[in-house]
C-alpha cells in the first residue's frame, strides 16, 4: 500500500507552536525574571528614588529618543528608497513610529517589524520586498549595536585611551561592513544553489538589488551607529534624571547590551530583561538595584510614549500605501 508524500509545508506547519501557547511561556517568562529583578528591590527605596525624579531630564531624554526613532527611520528609508520604494522619507518615518507601537501591543518582538513591512505596500510582492528591506535595516542595527558595545567594552577592559578607542572602532565597523559585503556579494552563488521551488529563493532573490550598490549597507551602518550612540545618550539622560551620573563610554557598553538581550523573544516588552541587565551592568558602577530598576521603569515609559504617537498616525492612516511597479519583480534566472 502506497503513502502519499508528506507535505514539507504541512509538517513544519504542524511542528510550530500555537500562539495561545508562545503568549503564555512569553508570560510565564516575563512573571518570573520580574519576580527575580523585584525579589531583592526595596520598595520603598524605589518609590524614593522615583518620587525624586528630575522630569525635566527624563523630558531631554525623551526629545532625543524622538529625535533617534526619526534616524533609524530615514536610515530604513535608505535602504528601501533605492530599490523600488519611491517614497517620501515623511512617509517611512510615519510607518516606523506605527512599528513601535505594534512593538509595544504584539506579543513576538519582530510584531512591529512585520506591521512596517505590511504598511508599506499593498500587495503580496511589494510586502515581501517591504520586509527584506526591514530585515536589512534590523540587521545593520544589529551590526552598529556589535561595534559600538565591542568598543566601549574593550576601552574599558584594556584600560585604552581616546586615539586606541578610535582605532579599535574603526577596526571593528570595517569588520562590520566587510561581513556585509561578502554576505551581499555572495547572495547570486546562494540564490544558484537553492532548488528553483524553495521558499527561500524568492526571498533572497529580492535582496539581489543590494548586491549591486553594496554603499547602500555602509550608509545604513552608519546611520546605524548614530542611532545607537543617540539612544545612549537618551538613556544617559533619563538615568541622570534619577541622580545617577556615569561616563557616556559606560553608556555606549551597557545600552547596546541591554537592547540586544531584549530583542531575544522571551519577554513582553522586555520587562524583566531590560531591569536585570541594568542592575547587573551598572552594579560595578556603584548603581544601586533600585536606581537600576528605576531607570529601566523610566526607559519603558518613554517607550511607551513613542509607542503612542504610533498608534494616533496608525488611527489617522488605516490604508497601506500602494505598491510601485518597482517593486513587483520575478526571481531573476540563474
Amino acid at each position: 500500500m502506497k503513502h502519499a508524500p508528506s507535505d514539507p509545508t504541512v509538517s513544519r506547519s504542524s511542528r510550530r507552536l500555537p500562539g495561545w501557547v508562545t503568549l503564555t511561556l512569553r508570560l510565564a517568562a516575563t512573571v518570573a525574571l520580574l519576580t527575580i529583578v523585584l525579589r531583592g528591590i526595596e520598595w520603598r527605596k524605589l518609590l524614593s528614588i522615583l518620587e525624586q525624579c528630575d522630569w525635566r531630564w527624563w523630558c531631554a531624554g525623551l526629545a532625543v529618543s524622538f529625535l533617534v526613532q526619526g534616524i533609524a527611520a530615514i536610515r530604513w528609508a535608505a535602504l528601501a528608497r533605492p530599490i523600488g520604494f519611491p517614497f517620501p522619507v515623511t512617509t517611512f518615518v510615519w510607518r516606523f513610529f506605527e512599528g513601535q507601537f505594534f512593538n509595544l501591543c504584539l506579543p513576538s518582538s519582530i510584531g512591529g517589524d512585520v506591521v512596517k513591512a505590511y504598511r508599506l505596500a499593498d500587495s503580496t510582492p511589494g510586502r515581501l520586498l517591504a520586509g527584506c528591506t526591514v530585515l536589512a535595516d534590523r540587521l545593520t542595527g544589529l551590526a552598529a549595536l556589535g561595534v559600538l558595545a565591542g568598543t566601549a567594552l574593550l576601552s574599558k577592559e584594556l584600560s585604552l585611551g581616546v586615539s586606541a578607542t578610535l582605532a579599535v572602532g574603526a577596526s571593528l565597523l570595517a569588520a562590520a561592513i566587510t561581513i556585509f559585503w561578502l554576505s551581499v556579494g555572495s547572495l547570486d552563488r546562494v540564490l544558484a544553489i537553492l532548488p528553483e521551488h524553495h521558499a527561500a529563493r524568492q526571498f533572497i532573490a529580492q535582496l539581489l538589488p543590494y548586491k549591486m550598490r553594496p554603499s547602500l549597507m555602509t550608509q545604513a551602518i552608519g546611520w546605524s551607529l548614530l542611532v545607537q550612540m543617540g539612544g545612549s545618550v537618551a538613556i544617559a539622560l533619563i538615568a541622570r534624571a534619577l541622580g545617577v551620573v556615569l561616563p557616556m563610554a559606560v553608556w555606549f557598553a551597557v545600552v547596546p547590551l541591554v537592547t540586544l538581550a531584549m530583542t531575544l523573544p522571551i519577554s513582553m516588552l522586555g520587562f524583566g530583561i531590560r531591569e536585570q541587565g541594568l542592575e547587573f551592568l551598572l552594579a560595578p558602577y556603584g548603581v544601586l538595584p533600585e536606581q537600576a530598576v528605576a531607570i529601566g521603569l523610566l526607559w519603558l515609559a518613554g517607550s511607551i510614549m513613542i509607542g503612542l504617537i504610533g498608534a494616533v498616525l496608525f488611527m489617522l492612516d488605516r490604508k497601506p500605501s500602494a505598491t510601485p511597479a518597482a517593486a513587483i519583480r520575478p526571481v531573476p534566472p540563474v
